[in-house]
């Protein structure tokens, strides 16, 4: 590289980390961190999003549960140092300092000279700062930007190994005494030649020593492509995924490079192991939260690696704490099932949109409402109603006018449609923001002579149920399924989530057509409470499958509610091997078999595709989607899919959301897969 773009991308990256001091400073101001200093260092104040709190969150808590405990380990040794790599901004000498754990440990900081330059110079400006580094009465010499008794602020180009080495030495460093490496989120940018020769030097000059790294992973799935290309963008490419694209490439690099203990752990498992659960509850609750499968991603696109060498006793920072039955391993696949583009729905870009429904109210004609996604060129909730049928073997959509009584019907997200006839649908539930009180219930009325060839009307009607039915539409990411007892026709509301409670397990049966709610016993083990769930029609019963329970676990279980003579019984269904614990799926059965499409699970080596269960044996058999034939990253999650019987096939329609800080994905077209080979009688 020219010393010219170099420098570029010295700035793009230094952009990285003045960003993230915003977002740190955002966070602490919202209770999920404690951090006081931080704000003094970030510069500029802006309130970042739910989901950008949480990620640094996270981030924050892995590091200092790492650094923290390096420094209670080692607390009846003379002398520490800690050598933060890349530190830009950020606020950990002064939180340590002020907690008084700094008795005996010298903090190293080493950025680009500029970096180093106006973290100093902000220093020195900001009394609550300078007062607590000690008054160093002379300036910075050269590389040394800044030096305290116990803080060094120095400005070197890490990728530089021997400038960064006699800079080092020249501020003090001392090789004989155990010392932790801190890296986040910084090697990644570097290229891998010049990352790898830093971690291995660490490990052949120090000869007690702890690596901390906090980084990207994953890089080829819809959601890691989506983070490449962001990063890209930006000119910061990440560097290292390409030869360490997962947990176990990190842990052989460093157990290659001189560290003869490695663990790693991606952010997932780091949650729900290494934070104790009422910390998890109160982070849960801090702000109206309705990201979910966002969350969850991030969260399995990034990990925390310790590595130590030298250290008695060993360093083991990431112990869990939360007894947990984690299981994260590779998911077992059985075959693949091809994924093609729906050529002639591929313009429309109302199609373009997630946490919206999609139901077929007659054979080849399919009505799409709600979501989140593209509208007018703009992303906004989603208002109109979208007609999708098939002609001379080929699928048309429309976008239709409704008559509307309220413009508020046109805005919701995660609520549910259900046929009652080939003229009428219900609308039940729904959100327009997370902190909103759930939405009513709706008629859907549709001519006779609906479909895509005719711009006709949809009537629309609110509906003003009774007060006992009125609790079983307030709610979002439920499921409502026709169902039929003693030969009459009932929708049956289940689980789902309110802006009261985050996740809900009640049930309600509503008489169609006039929606009064009906009691009727039900027995059996009633199945954990959940949301973001699938429900399916079966035999006159529902199957219930996954879904996101109490602590934001996924859940593994199938439920059947079955008919009796006198009401109906709850029963577990037993898989095998179990189903992977997964929510924000789509199912469908078909002739005795349960189809479970997309979602998000925590297995991080791969991402859902089509799930099979016979409902006869249990059998569960999982197989990937083979993606070859799309231009574009798949994000089977809050889509919507509609399984096709005769042609053995599902038409996915939409589905993706927003990609952390990555930006919004919203899979640009409907996508068929095609399921003949999976479903042939064997």
């Amino acid at each position: 590289v020219g010393s010219g773009s170099a420098v570029s991308l010295s700035r793009q990256v230094q952009g990285t980390g003045g960003s993230s001091a915003v977002s740190k400073c955002s966070a602490a101001a919202r209770g999920y961190i404690q951090d006081r200093f931080q704000r003094l260092l970030a510069g500029r104040r802006r309130r970042r999003a739910p989901l950008i709190h949480r990620g640094y969150y996270i981030r924050a808590r892995a590091v200092d549960r790492c650094v923290q405990d390096f420094l209670l380990k080692t607390q009846s040794l003379p002398r520490t140092q800690i050598l933060s790599l890349g530190a830009g901004f950020d606020s950990l000498y002064f939180r340590l300092k002020d907690m008084g754990l700094l008795h005996h440990t010298v903090v190293y900081e080493v950025d680009f000279p500029n970096v180093a330059c106006q973290k100093a110079a902000l220093i020195k400006g900001v009394k609550e700062l300078s007062a607590l580094v000690g008054d160093t009465g002379g300036e910075g010499l050269g590389a040394i930007t800044f030096s305290g008794d116990d803080y060094k602020l120095l400005g070197v180009d890490l990728s530089e190994l021997s400038e960064l080495e006699r800079t080092l030495e020249e501020a003090g460093l001392n090789n004989e005494i155990p010392t932790l490496f801190i890296a986040e989120v910084v090697l990644t940018y570097m290229e891998t030649t010049r990352s790898d020769a830093l971690i291995q030097w660490a490990a052949e000059h120090f000869p007690q020593a702890c690596f901390l790294l906090y980084e990207q992973v994953h890089p080829e799935d819809p959601f890691g492509r989506v983070m490449q290309q962001h990063f890209r963008q930006l000119s910061t490419a990440l560097r290292s995924l390409a030869l360490y694209p997962d947990c176990q490439a990190q842990q052989r690099r460093f157990l290659g490079k001189g560290w003869t203990e490695c663990s790693v752990m991606d952010m997932n498992e780091f949650f729900t192991c290494c934070i104790p659960e009422d910390e998890q509850r109160r982070v849960q609750t801090l702000e109206p939260f309705d990201e979910y499968e966002e969350w969850h991603l991030k969260c399995s696109h990034y990990f925390v690696l310790a590595a130590s060498k030298g250290m008695e006793p060993s360093w083991t920072p990431l112990s869990p704490i939360v007894t947990v039955p984690y299981q994260a391993g590779p998911v077992g696949m059985a075959g693949s099932v091809p994924a093609a583009v729906c050529a002639k729905l591929s313009g429309i870009s109302g199609l373009r949109r997630y946490g919206h429904h999609s139901v077929l109210i007659k054979p080849n004609v399919i009505v799409t409402t709600g979501g989140f996604g593209e509208e007018d060129g703009q992303h906004c909730r989603v208002r109109n109603v979208h007609l999708l049928s098939k002609h001379a073997g080929h699928w048309e959509a429309v976008c239709v006018t409704q008559s509307v009584p309220d413009k508020r019907w046109g805005e919701r997200l995660y609520h549910t449609v259900s046929c009652l006839s080939d003229t009428l649908a219900l609308v039940v539930g729904g959100r327009t923001s997370p902190s909103s009180t759930g939405l009513g219930m709706l008629w859907l009325k549709f001519p006779e002579t609906c479909d895509a060839s005719g711009p006709d009307d949809i009537a629309v009607e609110l509906v003003s149920p009774q007060p006992a039915a009125e609790a079983a539409a307030l709610r979002w990411r439920h499921s409502t399924t026709e169902i039929t007892f003693k030969g009459e026709q009932y929708l049956f509301v289940y689980g789902g989530r309110s802006a009261l409670e985050p996740v809900l397990g009640d049930w309600h049966f509503l008489h169609a057509p006039e929606l009064s709610c009906t009691a009727i016993a039900v027995e059996g083990p009633v199945p954990e409470s959940r949301h973001s769930h699938s429900a399916c029609s079966w035999e006159g019963g529902v199957l219930i499958a996954g879904g996101l329970g109490a602590a934001e676990q996924p859940l593994g279980s199938v439920f059947l509610l079955r008919e009796l003579e006198h009401g109906f019984q709850w029963q577990t269904i037993e898989t095998h091997p179990p189903l992977v614990p997964r929510y924000s799926h789509t199912a469908h059965v078909h002739e005795g078999k349960l189809l479970l499409v997309g979602g998000v699970w925590f297995h991080a080596s791969s991402v859902p595709g089509v799930t099979v269960i016979d409902l006869m044996t249990g059998l569960c058999l999982n197989y990937v989607i083979n993606v070859e034939h799309l231009e574009w990253p798949l994000m089977l999650h809050n889509h919507s899919s509609v399984f096709l019987p005769d042609e053995k096939e599902l038409l996915v329609i939409g589905g993706g959301g927003n990609c952390f800080s990555f930006g919004t994905h919203l899979n640009p077209e409907p996508v068929l897969l095609s399921l003949s080979s999976i479903l042939t009688s064997h």
